[in-house]
């Protein structure tokens, strides 16, 4: 069946059909202009009388189900540039550790002498390697340091390199590593390798998240993390025997960044993220912040990681 296009008076329309109130019909139709209906109806389902309700509870505003909007935009915003710079950290890291431990120049670093000597891993070596030299040659032309080194050096050292790798690229070098290599890398985090492997694709994921705008407060990522100290000191409920929040949600993500990132960066996140939920809170007449909390994955007490 065909969606056909519906001009802004129907989308508002639609929205009162299933039992929203939209009191500014004309603020509602400059948000849907500006903002796109699809991407705004994304955050609906915290306002549904039920998960499988296509009814909104009585008294949901139109104004309440935007804030809620604004309000990801801005944690999208307080997350991205928390998770760039340790992103940076990765990428200096990486380099330093490879560059001091095997070299620097492309001879080493898109050799497959250089990773591990697990068998099972050659083919995601070499595919991995393909990757490389694929953003290298595609990002480099992009970038003046790499365009520098070129023509000055005909080189790329790796500490170049790693501006024009995705972070996707560089979480998933660090699994085919020498355990070596990984050892130390993760010894400069002050996390095991374990942790710092589940870790980065999670960040690399909220990474792409943010940066394309998608849906971010109540996501989940498809790999979990290990429960972890934090989850004990907060005495985060479990089911089944195993945590409720913060194992593949936004409160693991804040965990991972807790871990990563120097204490002034992290209380600054949770500051900021502290008040856009005041805001958001401010705003909301028919859901709880509760219930928003609970979507995110966040425990109601977390704002003590900040001094644990």
């Amino acid at each position: 069946m065909n969606k056909d296009f519906k001009n802004l008076e129907e989308q508002i329309t639609i929205l009162e059909y299933k039992g929203m109130t939209v009191h500014d019909k004309e603020y509602a139709k400059e948000v849907l202009l500006r903002e796109n209906y699809f991407f705004l109806n994304g955050y609906r389902h915290l306002f549904l009388k039920s998960p499988n309700s296509n009814s909104f509870i009585e008294g949901t505003n139109f104004s309440e189900m935007y804030a809620l909007f604004c309000f990801d935009r801005n944690l999208r915003n307080i997350l991205f540039k928390n998770i760039l710079i340790v992103e940076n950290n990765v990428k200096s890291i990486f380099s330093y550790v490879i560059s001091k431990n095997h070299g620097y120049k492309e001879t080493t670093y898109l050799n497959v002498s250089m990773f591990t000597k697990d068998p099972k891993k050659i083919k995601q070596i070499n595919d991995l390697i393909k990757k490389m030299k694929r953003q290298i040659r595609v990002n480099g032309k992009q970038h003046n340091a790499t365009k520098h080194y070129m023509e000055n050096y005909g080189y790329l050292p790796l500490w170049v390199v790693v501006k024009v790798l995705s972070f996707g690229i560089v979480s998933e070098l660090y699994t085919i590593m020498k355990s070596e290599d990984q050892n130390e890398i993760s010894t400069y985090f002050n996390v095991s390798v374990d942790e710092l492997s589940t870790f980065l694709p999670v960040l690399s994921n909220y990474r792409n998240l943010c940066a394309h705008e998608d849906i971010c407060y109540e996501h989940k990522s498809h790999t979990y993390i290990s429960p972890t100290r934090y989850h004990h000191i907060l005495n985060i409920p479990k089911i089944d025997n195993e945590y409720i929040y913060g194992l593949n949600d936004m409160f693991a993500l804040i965990i991972i960044l807790k871990e990563l990132l120097r204490s002034e960066d992290f209380n600054l996140l949770i500051h900021e993220l502290s008040y856009e939920l005041d805001v958001l809170e401010g705003k909301l007449k028919t859901i709880s912040i509760s219930k928003v909390l609970d979507r995110m994955g966040f425990p109601p007490n977390y704002l003590e990681i900040v001094r644990l």
